[in-house]
């Protein structure tokens, strides 16, 4: 039951009402004493979605996440006499108190996403009273003062450093999100070579695909090995036959799903071998979350402006652990004047994406960077590493399918059967895989809390012996497989 007393597990019926007969209504001011956002609320059941592979095969069916709409909070107009007597104010003080419930559980069972959610900007709070926007070029100020630009080139000299890159070299951002810094990278190739043709794995963020619909370009997909990084026997086939267009390639630092790193010194060698000269590609290297791990990682490629590379993104809100979406983009000087132009309005230049940008997001990199510095990066990258090897033995151990690529903290493994489970720990999930992210904030003692909870579930799902476990082989390797025929 939640808010306005309308049982959410009762089935819709087409002109949105529900079967018991009542409305589908939004909470109000009235529901307060019955809305609790923490309890757990069984949903309407979402539609469903096919999804059919690349050779048109029938996969798993998609499951979508529920109506935001059936528990949503209503803006109400305040009483005439809400001023005197408090109750709005009352109200908004109970709701915001419960939701704060919410975050504590949703973030004590948070394993499937890339969010470092060990942090403490408490010390930052007395910033939060201020409207900062960073209009338009961070190294230009505008007429607009309260801005942090003085932060946001200090994090991206930082960063410049850590990738190998002069300061007269180099020109960037602090981004929204890391899909804008994978929109960036491709449009300055695009700019670069507005022919060009771009190559991504099949593996690569779906941001990817998204910005060759937006700039129109022509892209072709690479298949992947069975680890997730990019097959260069493909990609050189794909290559061959368009060698008269100019190539412009997204390199996965980290795919999404495997956490496999693409190795970009064979991608270069495979450019280079199909008569690709440096000057007629331009590689974009989408680092969202292993671009800042990988630099602390004993023996891991170099992902270096030294290489004939264009662009590098990261995420701010991922590894780094800002508590808003954000991240970096920098690219080659030499390429942003074909972006940049003057803004009158603004008294500045402007080659960014969004234009007005969040001016909070730079002061908490910099506080960050300042706070734990290269050791401390270093210390908790092999603290992820350490734990994520932690997890997937134990799940090879109980019989469970499971893979964990090198230099990564992603472990991917059977996908449990309950759905409702799946929710509790939120999990991202890809046909029969799921994926837990070994970040800073995950424990030992948070991975034995979910590794007993899932033995439990598979005794019930597995335990008649009528459904058996999938076979992973396809998409995991025969040796991390656990089915009955390769285990």
């Amino acid at each position: 039951m939640v808010g306005s007393g309308v049982e959410l597990d009762a089935t819709m019926s087409s002109n949105g009402s529900l079967a018991n007969g009542k409305s589908m209504e939004r909470l109000t001011l009235a529901d307060e004493e019955s809305f609790d956002p923490a309890s757990v609320v069984t949903e309407p059941v979402p539609p469903v979605v096919e999804s059919n592979g690349e050779d048109g095969e029938k996969r798993r069916e998609i499951v979508l996440g529920k109506n935001v709409h059936t528990t949503c909070l209503e803006v109400t107009e305040p009483e005439t006499d809400d001023e005197s007597t408090g109750d709005k104010e009352a109200y908004m003080a109970s709701v915001l108190a419960r939701y704060r419930k919410t975050l504590v559980e949703r973030t004590k069972h948070h394993l499937g996403y890339p969010y470092n959610l060990d942090f403490d900007y408490g010390a930052l709070g007395q910033l939060q009273h201020f409207s900062i926007n960073n209009l338009g070029d961070p190294f230009i100020e505008s007429n607009y003062g309260v801005h942090s630009r003085q932060f946001e080139v200090g994090v991206l000299d930082w960063f410049a450093r850590l990738w190998e890159i002069e300061k007269d070299e180099y020109w960037g951002y602090i981004t929204n999100c890391g899909t804008e810094g994978n929109l960036h990278g491709i449009l300055v190739g695009r700019e670069v070579f507005p022919d060009g043709i771009l190559y991504a794995s099949k593996e690569s963020h779906y941001s990817v695909f998204k910005a060759a619909r937006m700039y129109r370009m022509e892209c072709v997909k690479v298949a992947t090995l069975v680890t997730g990084e990019i097959d260069c026997n493909d990609f050189k086939t794909k290559l061959l036959p368009n060698k008269d267009k100019p190539a412009i390639i997204n390199v996965n630092i980290g795919t999404t799903v495997k956490g496999a790193v693409d190795d970009l010194d064979l991608v270069i060698r495979t450019l280079e071998e199909c008569g690709f000269s440096h000057d007629r590609f331009y590689i974009h290297c989408d680092g969202a979350l292993f671009g800042l791990m990988m630099p602390f990682v004993k023996k891991a490629p170099k992902v270096s402006f030294k290489k004939p590379i264009g662009s590098v993104s990261v995420s701010g809100h991922k590894f780094v652990g800002c508590p808003m979406p954000c991240g970096v983009q920098i690219t080659r000087l030499q390429h942003i004047n074909a972006l940049s132009s003057n803004v009158e309005y603004l008294a500045s230049r402007d080659a960014t994406i969004m234009g007005s940008r969040n001016g909070h997001a730079p002061i908490f990199l910099w506080y960050t960077l300042n706070r734990k510095g290269y050791k401390g990066f270093q210390k908790e990258v092999q603290k992820c590493l350490r734990n994520a090897h932690y997890l997937r033995d134990r799940l090879r151990e109980a019989g469970i399918s499971a893979m964990l690529n090198e230099l990564s903290s992603t472990v991917v493994f059977e996908r449990p059967r309950d759905d409702e489970f799946v929710r509790r720990w939120q999990l991202a999930c890809e046909g029969n895989m799921a994926h837990v992210v070994v970040m800073p904030n995950v424990t030992v003692e948070k991975l034995d809390y979910f590794l007993n909870e899932i033995l439990e579930g598979r005794s019930i799902w597995y335990g008649d012996g009528k459904v058996q476990p999938p076979c992973l082989a396809a998409d995991m390797g025969s040796e991390n497989c656990c089915c009955t025929l390769h285990k």
